[in-house]
């Protein structure tokens, strides 16, 4: 069995969920400066968890015919949105050259999606924002961060974005 300082020196997997909003670009600029080590050696893993395409009748509620044309958009848009979410991590990340990062994009649910991610990677610790939503909002919408923090096998850093 490794020493904690032969552990330490082969570097530390951070995962770090990101999406399109501020709360996310914030924990990863917090990880950056807090919890990745200036020496080198960590590898942050980002992971962007796309909603699942949903699935369209072949004519909605509405009358509405749903056509490939219709459906390639969305998915040309959802494809668009993830992207530009992982965009703007990676340039932060560009800042802390002596930071190694690797992407991970996957379909479905946030919560599981980053649950399963953190495992599949071997992730030492998982860094995610939290979106602040009050006792009500977390009754109708879930949590992904409490979630993550029950379900994880890995320890969960919750960063909270500051009031402004």
């Amino acid at each position: 069995m490794a020493s904690p300082a032969a552990a330490g020196a082969a570097g530390r997997r951070i995962v770090v969920a990101v999406d399109e909003g501020e709360e996310s670009a914030h924990a990863l600029a917090w990880c950056l400066a807090n919890v990745v080590s200036p020496a080198g050696g960590d590898t942050l893993v980002l992971v962007h968890a796309r909603r699942p395409r949903p699935v369209y009748a072949a004519m909605d509620s509405a009358g509405y015919i749903m056509t490939s044309d219709v459906l390639a958009s969305v998915e040309r848009h959802a494809s668009a949105v993830s992207a530009a979410a992982v965009d703007k991590a990676r340039r932060l990340c560009a800042e802390h050259p002596h930071v190694a990062v690797e992407t991970l994009v996957e379909s479905g649910d946030p919560r599981d999606v980053i649950c399963d991610a953190a495992d599949k990677v071997g992730a030492d610790l998982l860094v995610m924002g939290s979106h602040g939503y009050g006792f009500i909002q977390r009754a109708f919408l879930g949590s992904v961060s409490n979630h993550c923090a029950q379900n994880c096998k890995c320890p969960v850093l919750i960063v909270k974005r500051p009031k402004e």
